[in-house]
């Protein structure tokens, strides 16, 4: 059974995610902490700014809900055919626009933050709406943001954001109106993640014309990755709401 197959995938994706860095990995964080001492504060503003106002906006607003109806009737196999599509469609449409922001250096290097964030917010929506679930509810909107959170989390704290994902069938019947849970939101913590995540490739990408190559390749990656953890966060909820004789 395709099930059964996308069990054996998920099994491995989780190990992955149990992994210590690598050497190179090491290395690059610490390559990072240096160059961020050299970056302009108000780049950093900006990536703050915002990734907040994303946050928010996702939590509360219409803006990435809109007429993102849930696919009805599809078998797992049906529904990771659409959203493969979705992932190279939104692969190339955000390594499009890292190519034409890295082109342009700095000033609209800084303009990629906020339009790369929009584009990831997007692509995490169709891709709910596709595995069924319905956006319009709040909480499904939060789970999106632990999907985005994980993707970008660094090593010590994946573990525990994949737990959340596990126990969401359950966690999400506690969870408070949209609006209290939203004066709670430690906003604070998930845009650093994010930002020492894309922080190196997106410094080089503000080199002029070098910045287009990076650029592209950077933003790329990052579909590519938040693409691997969306389709796994949802086959999580998809098998678990399987009866085990339906799971081989």
């Amino acid at each position: 059974m395709y099930e059964k197959e996308i069990e054996e995938e998920l099994s491995r994706w989780k190990r992955k995610l149990s992994k210590r860095p690598s050497v190179l990995g090491r290395y690059t964080k610490g390559l990072q902490s240096k160059m961020n001492r050299y970056v302009p504060e108000k780049i950093h503003s900006i990536v703050t700014t915002s990734i907040k106002n994303m946050v928010h906006a996702t939590l509360v607003g219409s803006e990435y809900t809109t007429k993102k109806q849930p696919e009805r009737a599809l078998s797992l196999q049906q529904r990771e055919e659409k959203v493969e599509k979705l992932v190279t469609s939104y692969k190339r449409t955000a390594a499009l626009e890292g190519a034409g922001t890295g082109a342009g250096g700095i000033l609209l290097g800084m303009a990629d933050f906020p339009l790369l964030l929009s584009i990831k917010m997007k692509f995490l929506f169709d891709v709910a709406s596709a595995y069924g679930y319905d956006v319009r509810d709040y909480r499904e909107r939060l789970y999106v943001l632990y999907l985005f959170q994980l993707t970008y989390a660094r090593e010590e704290k994946r573990m525990d954001l994949l737990r959340q994902l596990e126990e969401w069938e359950e966690k999400k019947e506690l969870l408070p109106e949209k609006e209290e849970y939203l004066a709670t939101f430690d906003w604070k913590t998930f845009q650093l993640d994010y930002r020492d995540y894309i922080d190196l490739p997106k410094m080089l990408q503000m080199i002029p014309g070098f910045g287009a190559v990076v650029g592209a390749a950077a933003n790329y990656r990052f579909l590519d990755a938040l693409g691997e953890t969306a389709m796994n966060g949802y086959r999580i909820r998809w098998l678990a709401s399987l009866p085990n004789k339906e799971r081989g």
